[in-house]
Parts: C-alpha cells; sequence; structure tokens
C-alpha cells in the first residue's frame, strides 16, 4: 500500500522553508500531494494557477510530488487524495502552538489521519510567505528565499 501525504497550505509563494519540508516528507512517505488551499475571501499575490504552476515546475520529473488545488475541509481533501497523513510545517513556538490546535481537532474529525510536525532547518525557519510578499511589494529581490531556479517574477 502506498504511503501517500498531504501538505496543504497556500504557498504565497512556495519558499525554501516549504522546499526543505517537502523533501523531509519525502523520506518518510511514498508520495506527497502538495495542496494549494483555495481560498476565495483572500487576495493572494498569485492565483492558485500561479502557485500551482510555480511547485509544479519545482518537482518538475518527480514522481513522487504530485501538485493540486482544493476548496474543501483540508481533512476532507486528505480523504479524497487517500492521504495517511498531514504535513505541517513548524518554525518556532507559535507554530507549534498554532498546529496543536489543529491537530487536536482534526484527530477527533479524522483519527485516521496523522498530523506530522516537521521542524523546519535552522537556516530557513525565517523565511515565510508573508515576508517573501512583503519585501516583493518593496521591489526587493527574493531569489534567496525561493527554491533554487525559481524565478518568482516568471510567475506574477
Amino acid at each position: 500500500m502506498k504511503r501517500i501525504a498531504l501538505f496543504p497550505g497556500s504557498f504565497d509563494p512556495f519558499t525554501r522553508g516549504h522546499e526543505s519540508l517537502v523533501e523531509g516528507a519525502l523520506r518518510l512517505f511514498d508520495e506527497v500531494v502538495i495542496a494549494v488551499g483555495e481560498n476565495v475571501s483572500k487576495r493572494g499575490l498569485l492565483t492558485v494557477e500561479q502557485r500551482q504552476r510555480l511547485i509544479s515546475d519545482r518537482y518538475a520529473g518527480e514522481e513522487r510530488v504530485r501538485v493540486t488545488s482544493y476548496s474543501c475541509l483540508t481533512g476532507d481533501f486528505a480523504r479524497q487524495v487517500g492521504a495517511v497523513a498531514m504535513i505541517r510545517g513548524i518554525r518556532n513556538t507559535t507554530d507549534f502552538n498554532f498546529e496543536r490546535s489543529i491537530e487536536a481537532t482534526n484527530r477527533r474529525i479524522f483519527p485516521e489521519i496523522t498530523t506530522v510536525m516537521l521542524v523546519t532547518p535552522d537556516e530557513y525557519a525565517h523565511i515565510s510567505s508573508s515576508i517573501v510578499r512583503e519585501l516583493l511589494s518593496f521591489g526587493h529581490d527574493v531569489a534567496e528565499f525561493m527554491p533554487e531556479g525559481i524565478d518568482i517574477n516568471n510567475y506574477l
């Protein structure tokens, strides 16, 4: 049986921190489904389609990574794709406390899906999509925060 992990998020944009979590998940699971959440009430930097294309470009040729989007409850989507686990990234104690609350709820509603919290490596722990968006809004180069070979300007 293939062990599938769902890595849900807004990924606006997908950063080196996200990439490090996918690498960690690939060491534990047979397949990682990166799912871009659609939130119609939020206007992001990139459209859902642009985010999917950026992530798909990064993982082109990696058969164990699938990129998709969803607009339902994350646990319901995890069931739809046959995931046994949901990957969540932890950069600091604030992230942990937030994710722990969500995990407790998900465990009650979706007991067959395990939440796996992966700690972001120190060298990427300071990176957040919101910081990258802010830097971009002021015209700063963000290449050091993006996955190798990904130029965010190709997706704007």
